[in-house]
């Protein structure tokens, strides 16, 4: 055994580093052993074959895992060159030690530019496109472990000469070599700019939007000079609405659109110009002499906008009202010049539209003043502060009250009476309107059950009623809570709610209709197309403004045009009532024409519900008098 152990000894000096045999040195081994030790030579062969049978096996694992290695550094050829990152690797001598196919594509290089012991300077060199340095981020931790303190992180960013963007992610190691994860990120760039564009432009003009130009005022404001003066225009296109109601919104897309060229030759380069909302727009003026050059863009801008705006074979025709406010003198912040422009707008608004106005502080008290009674109006129509008068209509033929129209009154318990005139517009650009016609209609349809059945009740519905509200169910609750004749109501509305609303009012007013609810045209002559409206529907009267019957009785022009309405209405097959009726003489002749009906002071001012109770208890009068009229001296 002593001869075995020393040849395993001796035999282990034959086995070089990779398992292999080195026969020669084992035949050496083998013949010394034999020589010294003669007698155990039966041994030493059995050693030597138990060595050859056990090197058949090291060779066997040797080759087994050998393959297996193979095998695995196949598969990670496979996987590496099918990443979709490209990836590289380089030593601390900063020399190319692994990458992949994607890295190859990405920049352009070839096989041979990619081979291990490449110096990175010599890659950067045959690079196909320029290093963005202000892409760079710094170096940072990648957190508060212990692998924070051995590496770091970079980020370039290549331009390619194709245009292509690569994005590389770079791991810095402690020994100061790297790993590198490099992706063409030009899609996502795009997508990313994409976004952005959107978020600070009006994609229908392209404009900047409003959070675009609110940026550009802050920049404006700070960066202003001390002597220099910045105006703020705030530009609304008039009733633009109805032309979407009528073309439709495609048609009003293509005229905003249209809108915004003009005004963008009007204004220049030099101007900056945005697009604030529907049918807004605003216009910030610098490095100039204000208010003389901003007057002249704004007349520029309302003559450029007067041209007719051709939508197919229509002609469309446009109004623009503006509001100006300067810095620093009405203002130096943003928000209180994008206010006071805006307050300066709405003026030019109520001023009759088609102005321009510059803000003052007068405009300010009356916009505070407005914000008040916007909350008070809320608190009436919460609390229900108002009250319904009523005016008598009074048939001519049968010398009688046929009806009365309902009238809101409001009496405030610390501004008095607040005339109608004053919060109705209010109302209904607040949109407090729907909840008061709704209250009017459940309190005057009530009212109306406790008259004679051949009595009827008129009220006004707003424009905005069609198109903010289901005008429909709440007639139908009205007169159900009131157990009221459908035929006793009568609905008064004017051509506003035909030319901002026609396609959603035109189902509306036929099932009203259907429903055998009376639908009046009120203030009919007032507007520039009463006439086209009468032929777009069935009304089953038309009322006569007031502004008609001032002068029949002594201008036979006047009359000869009252005479005319009331033949059409008479030949259309719709009554006709003439109203602001205040003398017997206008009354007689109204009679003498065959008028239906009429109402005014000349019969009776709107009174309480209990008043127009007691005048339907009193006797008619003929030949232009009647016993409710109040006769003035």
């Amino acid at each position: 055994m002593k001869a075995e152990a020393l040849f395993w000894q001796q035999c282990t000096q034959a086995v070089n580093e990779d398992g292999s045999i080195d026969a020669e040195h084992l035949m050496e081994l083998v013949i010394a052993t034999y020589r010294s030790h003669e007698s155990g030579y039966d041994e030493i062969e059995r050693s030597a074959e138990m060595l050859l049978t056990e090197n058949r096996e090291l060779r066997d694992t040797i080759s087994s895992t050998a393959q297996a290695l193979a095998e695995q550094h196949k598969l990670f050829e496979i996987v590496l060159n099918n990443l979709p990152l490209g990836l590289s690797v380089f030593d601390a001598d900063q020399r190319l030690t692994l990458s992949n196919l994607r890295f190859r594509q990405l920049f352009g290089f070839s096989d041979g530019d990619v081979a291990p012991g490449t110096r990175i300077a010599d890659l950067m060199h045959k690079t196909h496109g320029t290093e963005q340095t202000s892409a760079r981020t710094r170096s940072r931790k990648e957190g508060q472990d212990a692998s924070s303190k051995t590496r770091r992180i970079r980020r370039r960013e290549w331009l390619m000469d194709d245009g292509r963007i690569i994005q590389s992610v770079v791991t810095i190691l402690a020994d100061g070599s790297n790993i590198a994860i490099h992706a063409d990120i030009t899609e996502d760039r795009k997508a990313a700019e994409r976004i952005t564009y959107l978020a600070h432009h009006d994609p229908l003009t392209g404009l900047p939007n409003r959070i675009r130009f609110r940026e550009q005022l802050d920049a404006a404001l700070a960066e202003r000079r001390q002597d220099e003066q910045i105006a703020l225009v705030h530009l609304n296109l008039d009733r633009f609405k109805s032309i979407n109601n009528t073309l439709g919104v495609s048609a009003g897309d293509k005229i905003l659109q249209q809108v915004a060229e003009r005004i963008r030759a009007s204004a220049g380069s030099e101007n900056i110009l945005a697009r604030l909302g529907s049918d807004e727009f605003a216009i910030l003026q610098t490095h100039r002499q204000q208010p003389w050059n901003i007057t002249a863009l704004a007349d520029q801008i309302r003559r450029e906008l007067s041209e007719p705006f051709f939508r197919g074979d229509k002609q469309v025709e446009l109004s623009v009202s503006m509001g100006i406010s300067i810095a620093p003198d009405d203002a130096a912040e943003s928000d209180k010049l994008l206010r006071n422009a805006a307050v300066a707008l709405s003026h030019a608004k109520a001023d009759g539209r088609r102005h321009q106005r510059f803000f003052t502080d007068e405009m300010d008290e009356k916009m505070q003043a407005r914000h008040a009674l916007e909350a008070d109006l809320r608190a009436a129509v919460q609390n229900e502060e108002f009250e319904l008068h009523y005016q008598p209509l009074y048939d001519l033929a049968q010398h009688r009250i046929c009806g009365f129209e309902a009238l809101i009154r409001w009496n405030h318990p610390v501004r008095g009476r607040v005339p109608p005139m004053e919060f109705i517009p209010l109302a209904e650009e607040v949109g407090l309107v729907v909840d008061i016609g709704r209250w009017v209609l459940h309190r005057a349809c009530n009212d109306a059950a406790r008259w004679p059945e051949d009595v009827k009740i008129a009220v006004n519905v707003s424009a905005i009623q069609f198109s903010s509200s289901d005008l429909l169910q709440d007639v139908n609750k009205a007169l159900a809570a009131a157990e009221l004749s459908p035929s006793r109501l009568e609905l008064e509305i004017t051509e506003s709610v035909l030319m901002e609303n026609r396609d959603e009012a035109l189902p509306i007013l036929h099932a009203l209709k259907e429903r055998g609810i009376r639908i009046s045209m009120d203030d009919f002559g007032t507007g520039y197309s009463s006439l086209s409206y009468l032929s777009s529907f069935p009304f089953d009267k038309i009322k006569i403004d007031k502004s008609f019957v001032n002068d029949i009785v002594d201008h036979k022009e006047a009359h000869a045009i009252m005479r005319a309405i009331i033949l059409l209405g008479d030949a259309l097959g719709m009554r006709v009532t003439v109203e602001g009726v205040e003398t017997a003489e206008q009354m007689a002749l109204l009679e003498r024409e065959a008028c239906d009906e009429i109402q005014g002071y000349h019969i009776s001012p709107p009174k309480p519900f209990g008043d127009a109770a007691h005048m339907l208890s009193m006797p008619a009068k003929k030949n232009g008098t009647t016993p409710f009229a109040k006769r003035r001296h």
